[in-house]
Parts: structure tokens; sequence; C-alpha cells
């Protein structure tokens, strides 16, 4: 989904951070009482040693598509309370200023799950990052997290900062401005929080107002080296953030890819599932996507995309088919070119 994942240690370097090879272990070979001399050994089978699809999926939904996300499940709680209170009150927000298509008008947003917006989409990942800290399960971290150990800046990090719950508002600036400084896109910031709940999902861990931050920058730090084609270096972000150095960055990043098993894949269907379920999460919030009447621009402009993507469909469709055809097939049509000639 982009290019390599570089770790910068110096200004003027920027080495490769190579994928962790990992070894194959021998199978465990057994021997029972049961198993007669002329049988010899018991190999175990593969299916016994291996977790069943089903408990993998629940364990790790950032890797599967059919898994449900992390932060929807989170919001499932505020979003049911709030839907009992607006019925005891009979309170119905948004109705009035939701606009609706009609048989004249189409209204229409400008996000797409190829092109999603990007300042609707930031605010959607801060909400879904609010929900992981407040319904958190408990305040598991590690220390190379921890602000206190490990502070942003040079001020005097307060006394109650493991307790307090920072605001959607400070998360979503928080964000904002490492997006806006890099020159991030949106679509990073959706890889971003699918490395975070990998992250939560792998370590075992929580995200919780002791370590939000560090989290959230080691994430961005990640997704956009392996997301853009032309990633940001270290140094670039202690220039964004300039009590940081250089030293602690490539520390957490070491620790955030051994914590990810050095799995940065990201699929397109997991990508998808994440795109769809934050703009769940934003209409259960009433946090909608802007919305523009459909003209005849913006209807050239769709078609013009749809028949683009209709054709890298095709080509991609014919690219498979070409190196399926087998060798048998190859010589019929080159007996049928030559009978024909």
């Amino acid at each position: 989904m982009g290019g390599s994942v570089s770790c910068c240690i110096s200004p003027g370097e920027s080495p490769k951070i190579h994928r962790r090879e990992v070894e194959l272990e021998e199978c465990p070979i057994t021997t029972t009482e049961d198993v007669s001399e002329d049988t010899g050994t018991y190999l175990q089978h593969i299916s016994d040693r291996e977790l069943p699809d089903e408990l993998a999926q629940e364990a790790n939904p950032s890797d599967h598509p059919r898994a449900s996300t992390l932060f929807l499940n989170k919001s499932q709680t505020d979003v049911r309370e709030k839907r009992k209170s607006n019925y005891l009150n009979h309170m119905s927000p948004g109705l009035l200023t939701k606009k609706y298509s009609s048989c004249s008008t189409i209204f229409i947003d400008d996000s797409t799950v190829s092109q999603p917006n990007l300042k609707s989409t930031i605010k959607c990942v801060a909400l879904a990052i609010y929900y992981h800290i407040k319904n958190r399960d408990s305040n598991r971290s590690l220390d190379i997290f921890d602000e206190k150990k490990h502070p942003l800046t040079r001020e005097k990090v307060p006394d109650d900062y493991s307790v307090v719950d920072p605001e959607h508002k400070l998360i979503y600036r928080f964000i904002r401005t490492l997006f806006s400084s890099a020159q991030l896109t949106a679509e990073c910031a959706i890889v971003t929080l699918v490395y975070l709940e990998r992250l939560l999902t792998y370590a075992e861990m929580d995200i919780c107002p002791c370590n939000w931050k560090r989290i959230v920058l080691g994430a961005i730090l990640l997704a956009s080296k392996v997301w853009d084609d032309q990633a940001v270096w270290n140094v670039d972000y202690c220039q964004i953030l300039k009590d940081i150095t250089v030293e602690d960055m490539n520390e957490m990043e070491r620790h955030f890819l051994e914590l990810l098993q050095f799995n940065i894949n990201v699929p397109a269907s997991v990508y998808a599932k994440y795109y769809f379920d934050l703009r769940s999460l934003a209409d259960e919030n009433n946090l909608s996507f802007p919305l523009e009447p459909l003209n005849n621009k913006r209807a050239q402009k769709l078609e013009a995309i749809s028949r683009l993507c209709e054709d890298k469909y095709k080509d991609l469709c014919k690219s498979a088919m070409r190196r399926s055809v087998s060798v048998d097939n190859l010589v019929g049509i080159k007996n049928t070119h030559a009978v024909l000639s």
C-alpha cells in the first residue's frame, strides 16, 4: 500500500527497516504408546497447532475484514445512552439541519473510499480514539509510550496527566497539527487507526490519558512511511514537535514495529471496512460529512472517475486472465494463428 518503512537515525541518513525474518520452527514430533513400531513417529497435524480462523478474526480485527472494529464497539455504549436520552426527552437532534435528497435535488459529499475528505476523516479518527480512551477496559501501558517518562514538550507534565481523559477537540487538534504540518493525506489517517488498533490487540495494552499522544504519534509516523511514496523523515516530525529528539523518535518507532510483529500490511478490504465504520461512527454522533447539491460539473467528474476505475478494473482482469492461461492454451492459440496465416 505504499513505500517502504524507514527510520531516520540522523538528519543526514535514512536507512531502511527491513521486515524481520521469521525462521520456521521444526514441527514437534511426539511418540505415543499406541503407535506401533511400523508406523514410526507421530507428526502433529497443522490444524492442531494453529488457531481456528474464527478465533484469529476475533483476536485481530485489524487484520480481517469480517471482524468488527474496536472503536465502533467502544462507541456503542455512548450511542445507546444518547438514543435512550433522546427518546425519553422526545428529541431528534440533527433532523432539522440534515439535508435529504429529493426528486429535484441530490445531495452528496466529496468523500469516497479512495479519496476521503481530509478534515472529516481526521475528525472521525479523533472521535474513534476518544472512545478508545473513554471506554477503555483498564490502564495497561508500556514505558516507551508514557508521556511522563518520555515527554513531547519541555513543559511540565501535569500531575493528573494519567487520570484526566482528553476531550475530542484536544485529540483532533493534535492530529490535525501533525497532518497539516507534514502534509499527510486522509488515507494515511485511516491507516493510522488500523495500526493503533493492531498495536492494542497485539501488545494487549490500552490507550489511556498517559500514553495516547505517543501512541498516536507512533501510528502516524509509521502510517506516513508505509502509505505515502515520499515518506516524512523522523527529523521532520522533530521540527514539528520541536522539543522531541530524533533518538526518541527512532526508539519509539522500533518499539512500535516490534509490538506490531512487523506486520504493516493493510489489505484493501480492511481499509474499506475502517472507512465505512468511521462513516457509521460519524452518523451515530451527528458528525456529518459536508453535503453539496449534485450539479453538472460534479456529475461529470464522478462519471469520469467511474470510467477510470472501470478501465483499471478491466485492465486488471485482462492481466489476471493472461497470467492464468496455461501452456496448452498458449500452444493452441499459436496453432490457430498458424492455420489462419
